[in-house]
């Protein structure tokens, strides 16, 4: 079984960008209609595509199962999908924990978020002084919701 415990938060300052390590441009679109059930996702990267399945189970935990798609066919299902979202992440170490930031670009811009996988629920965390608000959670936030109401058509 694969799970995926992972706290989401804003970022005040761009402190962050001494801590890059590697940078990536993700573009992913949404099969599923609501947040309610599973979720499915196809995400191209700089080189593959891989489509994912997320659900919530509780917390800041989901199961999540993420598998290789020919790129002939990631081709064809993205370019049959509306609800897309495009960003740039950014991998980080800071003070040997590993956080992504995602820039988010077109529609979802100038939103940026940071996400740190964790091992379990309870595990301390330190938050690095870039760190804002915790959005863990907060489903106008998701990726899904994203790319269904982008963030500059917020009120």
């Amino acid at each position: 079984m694969s799970l995926e415990i992972e706290r989401r938060f804003l970022l005040k300052n761009d402190n962050w960008k001494e801590f890059i390590t590697k940078k990536i441009y993700i573009e992913q679109g949404y099969l599923s209609k609501s947040l309610d059930d599973w979720i499915s996702r196809i995400r191209f990267t700089d080189k593959e595509f891989k489509i994912a399945l997320k659900k919530h189970i509780k917390g800041f935990t989901n199961f999540e199962f993420e598998y290789s798609v020919p790129q002939s066919d990631g081709e064809i299902i993205m370019a049959n999908i509306n609800n897309i979202i495009k960003k740039e992440r950014f991998f980080l170490e800071v003070e040997k924990k590993s956080w992504v930031i995602d820039c988010f670009k077109d529609d979802n811009y100038p939103l940026e978020i940071a996400e740190i996988e964790l091992t379990n629920e309870e595990e301390d965390l330190s938050l690095p002084s870039f760190i804002s608000k915790e959005i863990t959670g907060l489903k106008q936030y998701s990726n899904f919701s994203l790319a269904n109401k982008p963030f500059s058509k917020w009120n």
